[in-house]
């Protein structure tokens, strides 16, 4: 006698929506927090990577203590960075003296930051399923950043970021001053200033063996170990994390590096 069998059929329409769901389970949507913790306004601009799906918002004022949270698509890829000294003139175009993405407008219309501006830079849900992320001084400095995996994994899922003032320790020929030429407030990148091979990472030195770090880049380096310092600065300055949050922190605390994950691992090394 044969044994009685049951059998499930499920329309097609329910198994692609069963389908679906586990393959959106799989991969979380990535929040990003934007925090203010300098002690004037800054104005965040956000690039999103080429043929990657934008974020809803591109440029928002963030005043003192102020946060704001900002969800990305799955596999989203850009940068933040802050500006600062921003203004709108009698015309209404808006402009900033550090980090300004020349839109003229409060959002940057798809425009990068105009050197030099310090950057946090993503690529979520890259090779491996992994979250790539980096602190960047190659195109200068304008302000103390870090990026704070909130939740997620991995051996190299930590805390990094540039918390040292290099406005007050750039180098007289790197140094932008404000427009009264009372203060520094941004220190320019050897490339951005000086515009040779050398410094640029291009040309014959257009490799990690011919590119090695300059004497300008390791005063970068010096005062921010974890944030890349010239084009080929990998080694001690990509992170990454499976499954995470970010808080993006403009001016935090000069220990937020030591305290914010005690137990951490040293910088990713190849």
């Amino acid at each position: 006698m044969e044994d009685n069998k049951l059998t499930l059929a499920l329309p097609i329409s329910l198994l692609i929506t069963l389908c679906l769901s586990a393959l959106s389970s799989e991969v979380k949507a990535t929040t990003f927090t934007l925090l203010n913790k300098c002690d004037y306004t800054v104005w965040p601009g956000i690039l999103t990577n080429a043929g990657v799906n934008p974020l809803p918002v591109t440029g928002f004022a963030l005043r003192t203590g102020e946060s704001k949270t900002i969800t990305a698509p799955t596999a989203w890829a850009g940068r933040f960075w802050g500006r600062t000294l921003c203004a709108q003139d009698s015309t209404g175009k808006f402009s900033c003296l550090t980090g300004d993405c020349g839109s003229g407008k409060l959002e940057c219309a798809g425009s990068g930051a105009m050197p030099p501006a310090t950057l946090a830079e993503f690529t979520l849900h890259g090779a491996g399923g992994l979250d790539f992320f980096d602190v960047s001084l190659v195109d200068g400095y304008n302000l103390p950043i870090t990026v704070v995996p909130q939740g997620g994994s991995g051996e190299n899922c930590t805390v990094t970021g540039c918390v040292g003032d290099l406005n007050g320790s750039c180098p007289s020929e790197l140094r932008v001053m404000s427009s009264d030429g009372k203060r520094d407030v941004a220190c320019k990148s050897a490339c951005d200033a000086f515009a040779l091979p050398q410094y640029c990472c291009d040309g014959a030195y257009g490799s990690p063996d011919t590119c090695k770090p300059s004497s300008y880049s390791k005063v970068f380096k010096s005062a921010c170990p974890r944030a890349y310092s010239y084009a080929y600065d990998d080694k001690t300055s990509t992170f990454t994390c499976a499954s995470a949050d970010y808080t993006i922190t403009f001016c935090p605390s000069p220990d937020s590096i030591t305290n914010t994950n005690p137990s951490s691992r040293e910088p990713y090394l190849e």
